[in-house]
């Protein structure tokens, strides 16, 4: 047995590294395996970093672009929310796509007016299908809060003519000196 131990690629002396490494692993297959709570359960997890599951029922654009993933009909009486701000839409997709769809999302559970949110920030928090939407369309806007252009061509405003003529420099009058006798000849 000792011999095998010899003779084999991995020393024993590289096993606490190799633990590790399959420690590491199996950690993190259980922690996507981690059973996801239902939103209406948010609420009793706030401060904690969890797996929320729900249908996501509306996706709403709110004031200053902000985006809001509605998961009940009456959002006022939901205790669950996901909140997408304007700034990490490029790097989230284009969220709409999950208007009707059943999603997981991961985050840090926070209590915002009396009820329970995640902040959506990077596509990477979607678990699932929902984590492969596609990237929002080039012309979208962010800044304009959605509202598509894909650009427009403009014609440079004419510059401003002042209503005063411009000063001239005094005219001169140009003598050919060559024509000119010399009074010396």
């Amino acid at each position: 047995m000792l011999d095998f131990y010899r003779t084999s690629s991995l020393s024993l002396r590289h096993s606490p590294l190799l633990i590790g490494v399959v420690f590491a692993l199996m950690l993190s297959a259980l922690r996507s395996a981690a059973q996801c709570i239902p939103f209406s359960d948010a609420q009793s997890h706030i401060g904690a970093t969890r797996c929320v599951s729900g249908k996501v029922l509306h996706v709403k654009l709110g004031n200053g672009g902000v985006h809001f993933f509605d998961f009940c009909e009456d959002f006022r009486q939901c205790p669950f929310t996901v909140v997408v701000f304007p700034r990490d839409l490029k790097q989230v997709g284009d969220i709409r796509r999950l208007e009707g769809r059943q999603i997981e999302i991961e985050g840090k559970v926070k209590g915002y007016d009396g009820r329970a949110e995640i902040i959506l920030s990077r596509l990477g928090q979607l678990r699932g299908d929902a984590a492969h939407i596609p990237p929002l369309p080039k012309e979208y806007d962010v800044e304009r809060h959605g509202k598509y252009s894909a650009g427009s061509m403009r014609f440079p405003k004419r510059s401003k003519t002042t209503s005063k003529p411009k000063k001239q420099s005094p005219t001169m009058s140009i003598e050919d000196p060559s024509g000119v006798d010399n009074p010396s000849d």
